[in-house]
């Protein structure tokens, strides 16, 4: 599949793009790339959709070294992708760390939106106790270690290329400067993404999968946030972990392709 680049200031935004219909944007979590959805977009496709996967910078193909990776910078990165493509309007998806810039993008451009998803989103900053503050700080900054924390995402199902799709992701994680941004989508800002939510006026969707292991409570994280919008719905997927999108790609597109349809009316 061809890799097309949309320029930033900074950097370079990666994306390839699949089928045709109205645009769908897929945004990818911490330390992934745009496969993170390799198992989701054919779902999507054979639905009537155009997909866009994209690169959240520093990651997969996009550049690497920028200044910053907040929510309002990935944000417009998504909105650039929107405008080169057309214009879209879109949905935005965004798993874990990009759940924040979907936000962000769907309150500073509605016209360009027409509604998002959220998938493991984190309504407030994790408590972590010392130790764990420290043991992050050393995962964040190791390839390897990262590769082990990623699996430890799939308590109960599992991708049957998992394996591999890991160690290609360890590989790129590997090339130079690829950890830092990592570290820097997760970096604590202000403002946090939810002062924002208020302002989004478009459809909002918030999945999570009832065993991911990052929340004490997945049902109760995903009731916060869907608390914070106007308009919002929160929808659970049975026995997905934190991303639900590679190992319960088929839960993940019905409830998808119900929202679609219903954003595209609105």
């Amino acid at each position: 599949m061809k890799t097309s680049l949309v320029e930033r200031a900074g950097g370079r935004i990666a994306y390839e793009v699949h089928g045709q219909g109205p645009l769908v944007v897929l945004s990818h979590g911490m330390g992934e790339n745009r496969r993170s959805y390799r198992h989701l977009i054919p779902l999507l496709v054979a639905a009537g959709y155009r997909v866009a996967s994209v690169d959240v910078r520093g990651h997969g193909d996009s550049s690497a070294d920028w200044p910053s990776y907040a929510p309002v910078e990935v944000g417009g990165d998504l909105l650039a992708v929107v405008r080169d493509l057309g214009g879209g309007p879109a949905v935005l998806v965004g798993s874990s760390s990009s759940a924040a810039a979907v936000v962000v993008a769907a309150a500073d451009a509605p016209g360009l939106v027409n509604g998002i998803v959220l998938v493991g989103a984190f309504v407030g900053q994790p408590r972590l106790s010392p130790f764990l503050r420290l043991a992050q700080g050393v995962v964040l900054r190791s390839p390897r270690l990262f590769g082990l924390f990623h699996r430890t995402l799939f308590p109960v199902h599992r991708p049957t290329d998992d394996a591999q799709y890991r160690r290609e992701l360890v590989a790129a994680l590997r090339r130079p400067g690829r950890m830092a941004p990592v570290r820097g989508v997760i970096y604590p800002v202000r403002p946090h993404w939810t002062t924002r939510a208020p302002q989004v006026r478009q459809p909002v969707l918030v999945l999570m999968g009832t065993k991911d292991p990052d929340f004490p409570d997945p049902g109760a994280e995903a009731r916060a946030a869907r608390r914070l919008f106007p308009v919002a719905e929160a929808r659970m997927i049975t026995d997905a972990g934190h991303y639900p999108h590679a190992d319960r790609p088929e839960a993940m597109a019905a409830e998808l392709v119900g929202f679609l349809a219903a954003a595209k009316r609105a």
